[in-house]
């Protein structure tokens, strides 16, 4: 991906579902235009077979994202009234005490212990469900809707469709008895927000409600992994982090930039009009990919880009919560549990080390996303 940043910074590919071809934009400042010029279109996507890395499009018609202003900031608006940061931090002691039950209990079970099972999977999905106030019962079995959406595999394309009807169906029911007898939660918040006379329809509510749980936990479930993964992997880097605590913050934003978060592109736009970029001219219609991984990476943005760098001053700020009008609602959510959950992690264990060979750790390769199956770990 150095190459083509370098060589062909915005070239047409081939992606393994959809139909035809599309751009790939792979540098700093080109993602920054495709993401914030109104030249280029998510709603146009709608009812398009779009090239993509999934067999079925993740992203609804409803969905906030494949929206364009002025649609957009109209719901964004209701949804920031509604998901503050207030909110979010009122909810940090509540994220403190369950990471530590849940550490109580990787403990109790001793070394060596699956960091993925033990935190990693369990408080991403318990703290956006306690913000949203789903039963509790329910969590395990959005969690799985959730991991079966995201597959790259044309195998599981019937599973992965039948997940996606399911959590339609199951946030249906939800946001409208949250509609009918709103409590003190995040969907009653959005339920009943208002700017004037405007207030969110059922099935933007519905489809909101979906895209926040699973968008809310999932990435966080895999940064948590991606970061344990490697900080233990430079110890260095984790001794530097270890000897100043207050770093963390900043460390977590460096992290969030260098790791690959996922296995390839998302959603992509539609070029509106004829645009040249990158000395391509990208033609009305053509559809339009951007690579935050490599954005996050491009040394016209940043100084020694592949390094990892704690102490690193950029004005830069990384792509890895996208940009521009879609830049990710819930950042300020994971940020936080990132904080807690890393940090406490790291001060409860000071031993804490990769538990196999680091050539013996196994990785995802079906999802979207990249991370560890498994991240064991001793103390």
């Amino acid at each position: 991906m150095t190459r083509m940043r370098t060589e062909a910074p915005v070239a047409r590919v081939h992606m393994p579902y959809g139909a035809g071809p599309c751009w790939l934009v792979t540098r700093y400042a080109d993602v920054q235009t495709v993401t914030s010029d109104r030249r280029f279109s998510r709603a146009a996507l709608v009812g398009r077979d779009f090239p993509r890395i999934t067999p079925a499009p993740i992203a609804q018609s409803e969905a906030i994202n494949l929206m364009d202003p002025p649609a957009l900031n109209r719901v964004r608006r209701l949804v920031v009234k509604a998901f503050t940061t207030a909110q979010v931090e009122a909810l940090r002691p509540w994220t403190q005490r369950t990471t530590d039950r849940l550490l109580d209990g990787m403990v109790e079970r001793g070394a060596p212990a699956d960091v993925a099972a033990h935190l990693a999977g369990e408080l991403p999905v318990m703290t956006i469900s306690q913000m949203m106030d789903v039963p509790a019962a329910d969590r395990s079995q959005l969690r799985r809707w959730a991991m079966a959406m995201m597959s790259m595999s044309a195998e599981d394309t019937s599973s992965a469709a039948a997940a996606k009807t399911a959590l339609r169906g199951y946030f249906a029911e939800l946001t409208a008895a949250r509609r009918r007898n709103p409590g003190d939660d995040l969907i009653s918040a959005l339920a009943t927000a208002r700017i004037g006379e405007d207030a969110l329809g059922a099935d933007e509510l519905a489809v909101l409600a979906m895209l926040l749980v699973v968008t809310g936990h999932d990435t966080t479930t895999y940064n948590i992994c991606n970061i344990v993964y490697t900080l233990l992997t430079h110890p260095a880097h984790l001794a530097h982090l270890r000897a100043r605590p207050g770093l963390l913050p900043q460390a977590l934003e460096e992290l969030l930039r260098h790791i690959p978060f996922r296995q390839g592109v998302g959603i992509p736009r539609v070029a509106l009009e004829d645009v040249e970029l990158g000395g391509q001219v990208i033609k009305a219609g053509d559809i339009v990919h951007v690579s935050y991984l490599t954005a996050n990476r491009d040394e016209l943005a940043y100084e020694r880009p592949d390094e990892l760098d704690f102490e690193r001053q950029s004005p830069a700020g990384h792509m890895t919560f996208g940009y521009g009008s879609h830049h990710c609602l819930g950042s300020h959510l994971a940020r936080m549990v990132l904080q807690v959950s890393i940090g406490t992690l790291l001060s409860r264990f000071p031993g804490l080390s990769l538990a196999v060979p680091q050539d013996e750790v196994r990785w995802n390769t079906v999802s979207i996303w990249r991370y560890p199956l498994a991240l064991p770990v001793t103390w």
